[in-house]
């Protein structure tokens, strides 16, 4: 540690040792000590020189913390007196208060948030995510991806990029990727649209959180499917929505008992082709008597598609929004999922009269997407490689499927009851009556396993709780060990 000495100034350390420059180190000392009193208004301050060969330092340093401390309005210099501390702070804020507390300590109860603000809380551990492998939901099979192709792709447009496309970009997205979206949707998933109503946004996530800031006001009352996904959970909360949970069967969501208990809500929130998680499908009696009572409500409803591709044994099942004739349908889609997570990137089928109001939000939120990942994506849809992949890992997945259900069918037998294995990348395991699943992911997270606890997705406490085992990203000896473990968990809980 480097001083001056405590006679002729306070005493500044340096750490030689540490990641931030001196220069840096400077300028947080100084304006520490003037801001905390140490050095007074008007005080004189040593030259540069002096500093320097105090500190046994170069003085470029010293001059950089001190230009940086002149420009910020701390020091000020004048003929013939040197260099002084401002006299422009005001007094009270340079006098050290008793007992006042560290910078780094939080000031509890001083604080006035919004609302929202008011009721957003760190979540509870999730100790299901801190594991990749078995069984971590949402997680395809990132050893499959062609990562190869994608570099090659990325690299072709980042070696020369065109100047525009360094600038800012249209809010609703790079043109051909949105064109690119438009003829596959429409190919294989019914929906009906054309490339000005889709709007590239980061992930599905984010889809959420427009679709309720453009359509919800504080307070409106929100279907939403129980169990359902957390992450609409947070986004349709975020902006005031009220959620009311809707009960499923075997047919979907219950749209007769959503209509006769909450009949004036302002959207709904649904996942028709592959419930989130219970792998249901909407049937088409509801799907119809939901667009009636959408159209003739003036309500939206918000259709999240997020892995429609991945159908076991039959083709994916048409899209609500194609079955619109009123345009109340917001459609959203993801790459996260079916390609890979980090690559954030998903869409938002907007209904034309909304695309405004969606453009203005989306540019008060983060303008629009990363623009290399929009055209390397382009090209990945339009040579083919994106069909070709989704192709080899629905049957990945479903091998990795048919893997889980026989592991556990010879590991665990009837002491969990398995549902949702048709379609996606994750099933759902029933415990049996009475048995805490939280209990139980917590047991499996120490053991190194990621299960899901069921009542994570409920807004009420479920009847019965459960598992929900992703396998999209674990091979099968990571499945086989996977169950065996989740074997002995389930042994240790029931006895």
């Amino acid at each position: 540690m480097k001083r001056v000495r405590a006679s002729f100034f306070p005493p500044i350390a340096l750490d030689p040792e540490s990641k931030s420059p001196l220069y840096r180190q400077l300028y947080d000392w100084f304006r520490g000590a003037i801001l905390n009193g140490q050095l007074r208004p008007g005080q004189r301050l040593p030259s540069t020189r002096g500093l320097a060969a105090e500190l046994k330092v170069s003085r470029i340093p010293v001059l950089g913390a001190f230009e940086q401390l002149h420009a910020e309005g701390y020091l000020q210099t004048f003929l013939g007196s040197g260099t002084v501390v401002t006299r422009s702070i005001p007094d009270d804020l340079a006098r050290p208060r008793k007992g006042s507390p560290s910078p780094r300590t939080p000031l509890k109860g001083q604080r006035k948030l919004s609302r929202s603000g008011a009721q957003m809380r760190q979540p509870a551990p999730q100790v299901w995510l801190n594991h990749l492998g078995a069984f971590r939901v949402s997680l395809p099979a990132l050893d499959h991806f062609p990562v190869g192709i994608w570099s090659k792709l990325v690299a072709r447009h980042a070696r020369w990029p065109a100047k525009e496309l360094l600038a800012y970009a249209n809010p609703m997205g790079y043109m051909p990727l949105r064109e690119a979206i438009a003829e596959y949707i429409g190919t294989v998933r019914a929906v009906r649209c054309d490339p000005a109503q889709v709007m590239v946004v980061t992930g599905s996530q984010q889809g959420l959180q427009l679709s309720a800031r453009v359509l919800l006001d504080p307070g409106d009352a929100v279907w939403m499917e129980e169990p359902g996904y957390p992450g609409a959970h947070q986004s349709l909360t975020t902006f005031g929505g009220r959620l009311f949970p809707v009960p499923l069967d075997s047919a979907g969501l219950n749209v007769e008992h959503a209509i006769r208990s909450c009949p004036r809500a302002r959207a709904v929130y649904v996942t028709p082709s592959h419930q989130y998680p219970m792998g249901t499908t909407l049937s088409a009696a509801r799907r119809m008597r939901l667009l009636d009572w959408a159209s003739r409500s003036g309500a939206w409803v918000i259709e999240d598609d997020y892995d429609s591709e991945f159908r076991f044994g039959a083709r994916p099942f048409a899209s609500l929004q194609g079955l619109d004739h009123d345009a109340r349908v917001i459609y959203i889609g993801t790459f996260s999922k079916v390609l890979f997570p980090s690559l954030r990137i998903g869409y938002v089928v907007v209904p034309t009269d909304l695309v405004p109001a969606f453009a203005a939000a989306r540019d008060a939120a983060d303008i629009f997407s990363s623009t290399l990942y929009q055209l390397a994506l382009t090209d990945f849809i339009r040579e083919g490689h994106f069909a070709r992949h989704i192709r080899r890992m629905r049957l990945l997945y479903m091998e990795r499927r048919n893997a889980l259900l026989e592991a556990v069918r010879d590991r665990i037998g009837s002491r969990l009851e398995l549902v949702s294995a048709e379609a996606g990348m994750h099933l759902v395991a029933l415990l049996p009556p009475g048995m805490d699943d939280m209990r139980v992911a917590q047991a499996a997270a120490q053991c190194g396993i990621a299960a899901m606890p069921l009542s994570s997705c409920c807004l009420r406490r479920p009847a019965r709780g459960g598992l929900v085992l992703g396998y999209g990203g674990c091979d099968q000896k990571q499945i086989q060990d996977g169950v065996k473990k989740l074997a002995g968990i389930l042994r240790r809980v029931i006895t």
